[in-house]
């Protein structure tokens, strides 16, 4: 009696299986898609951020050099592009 309950029980399983397995199998190629559309993307938030992370790059570099030039100004060390009146006030 207990073989004759389980068989139905195991076919009525398998049968989901094969149902996931198949529903996987057709949404597997619109998740493909999707990701390599995803991947060649840039939405406008990593944008702002990627122009943001440049701007505070070009920021550094210009407060190093201006850094660099005050310090050869006061050395008395100073190059010929060096505005070296910018320091004397």
């Amino acid at each position: 009696m207990r073989i004759i309950l389980f068989v139905p029980a195991a076919l009525a399983l398998s049968g989901c299986m094969v149902a996931k397995t198949a529903y996987d199998v057709v949404t597997l190629p619109v998740k493909v898609a999707s990701a390599g559309v995803d991947a060649v993307t840039t939405s406008q938030s990593e944008a702002d951020e990627k122009r943001g992370r440049e701007l505070r790059k070009q920021d550094e570099e210009r407060g190093r050099l201006a850094r660099e030039m005050a310090e050869r100004c006061r050395k008395g060390k100073a190059l010929p592009t060096d505005d070296c009146t910018l320091q004397k006030q």
